[in-house]
């Protein structure tokens, strides 16, 4: 795929650029996708589709170099209802190059749709009147993709406390070695709220996770902050993957090396890197590297993980992500093991559509040919006209308890939730 670059005018910020970009989406109808990489400050990218139709997929992208660029967003289950997508880069902008953007000329509508993207982008008039929300007074434009589907129903504490009982329940029976369950739990959006500055004020708070901002037809819009790699693939040809389990506060004034785990979340941490070892078997490959678990930090949360790499210049495993994310997604931290009778008994008792939240995103071929970096989609939240609605979930065992279990979904929505107090 090869891309014309178009020069910006200089006085242009960063900030002033993702608004024109977004704007011109949401205006066409257009699925657009912002993301911060983990430790990579203020290099903000952002993917943009010129066609609607271009963004749907099937199966899972592939994680080769001649695979085609673009951003990947996919629900926790396949379906109807919540399609996977795989938004084509169509229009690239990378606030490391803030004096450009990408554009894939050979793209559909491209004739139609690029003049007047470029005038946008070039045109002064508008570079203090394009917001994507009301704020300071100025004119909005076209609002955010909202999804077609119901807003989720909601569980309080004595239903989440009883599917956590049956989910011991059928731990205990043998149905199950682990499942997870999860809720949704919804809040007003504040007045004025502005998604773009959202989007900064999570990657603000949460340098260490993958931040990401998602508006797409049929899916709706999600801001996230993850700290889980479902699969990874550099430039350089390393492979990696996480197991990460196991979740308590962090302890104002310690290291995360002094946190103390339960066994619970021991064995609960400990049934997730067992899974993708079982999937390196299934793939005959024995040259891989762990390391951990260790206890790491994600926001006011600490978490169990254990790191597996795969250098690919020494394995000639060419396929290696792409056939590990298939292996891999739904994962057992997001649905349990085995994988079959959980999903199940998810589907049966959970009671809700989770939706994206839970499946995976992250860019494909992006910066460049041959990187991947995909994500569980946890810490997130759906955008609504006037509401947001949050999700989190936590990992059963044998040992779970109901009231630590709420504990620990009430943490976790603290996470993306603090935006809307922001």
């Amino acid at each position: 795929m090869s891309y014309r670059v178009e020069q910006l005018p200089p006085a242009l910020s960063v900030d002033d650029i993702l608004r024109r970009l977004v704007a011109f989406a949401l205006a066409h109808g257009l699925p657009v996708a912002l993301w911060r990489l983990p430790q990579a400050e203020a290099a903000v990218q952002l993917c943009l589709s010129l066609s609607a139709e271009g963004a749907l997929a099937g199966l899972p992208p592939a994680l080769e170099p001649t695979a085609p660029a673009g951003f990947a967003f996919f629900p926790f289950r396949d379906s109807d209802h919540n399609p996977a997508l795989f938004l084509p880069a169509d229009v690239v902008f990378d606030a490391a190059q803030p004096g450009q953007v990408r554009i894939q000329e050979e793209a559909p509508e491209a004739a139609a749709l690029l003049p007047k993207l470029l005038e946008a982008l070039q045109d002064p008039a508008t570079s203090s009147t394009t917001n994507i929300l009301p704020a300071n007074n100025q004119p909005p434009t076209p609002s955010w993709h909202v999804s077609p589907q119901p807003a989720p129903p909601t569980a309080t504490q004595a239903e989440y406390s009883a599917l956590v009982r049956r989910g011991v329940a059928a731990i205990a029976g043998g149905q199950v070695l682990k499942v997870v369950s999860s809720r949704a739990a919804r809040q007003p959006l504040p007045a004025g709220f502005d998604a773009l500055a959202a989007f900064w004020e999570l990657t603000r708070r949460y340098p260490l996770a993958f931040c990401s901002l998602v508006s797409a037809p049929g899916a709706g819009t999600w801001l996230g902050a993850t700290p889980e790699i479902l699969v990874q693939v550099t430039e350089g040809g390393q492979f990696s993957t996480m197991a990460l389990a196991g979740t308590q506060p962090a302890a104002p004034g310690h290291a995360p090396s002094e946190a103390i785990w339960r066994q619970k979340e021991i064995e609960e941490q400990a049934l997730v890197a067992r899974y993708i070892v079982n999937c390196f078997k299934q793939l005959r490959l024995r040259e891989y590297q762990e390391t951990g678990p260790r206890t790491v930090a994600a926001g006011e949360l600490l978490h169990l993980r254990t790191d597996f790499a795969v250098d690919l210049r020494r394995v000639p495993f060419p396929t290696l992500g792409t056939d590990m994310l298939r292996l891999l997604h739904p994962t057992s931290a997001v649905g349990g093991m085995p994988r079959q009778a959980a999903l199940e008994f998810i589907e049966q008792h959970e009671g809700y559509d989770r939706a994206y939240y839970s499946g995976f995103l992250g860019p494909v071929n992006l910066p460049a040919p041959g990187a991947a970096r995909l994500y569980v989609n946890l810490r997130c939240l759906q955008l609504r006209p006037q509401e947001a609605i949050l999700y989190a979930g936590t990992g059963l065992t044998i040992d779970s308890d109901p009231a630590r279990e709420w504990q620990e979904t009430e943490l976790k929505l603290r996470t993306a939730g603090a935006i809307l107090h922001a």
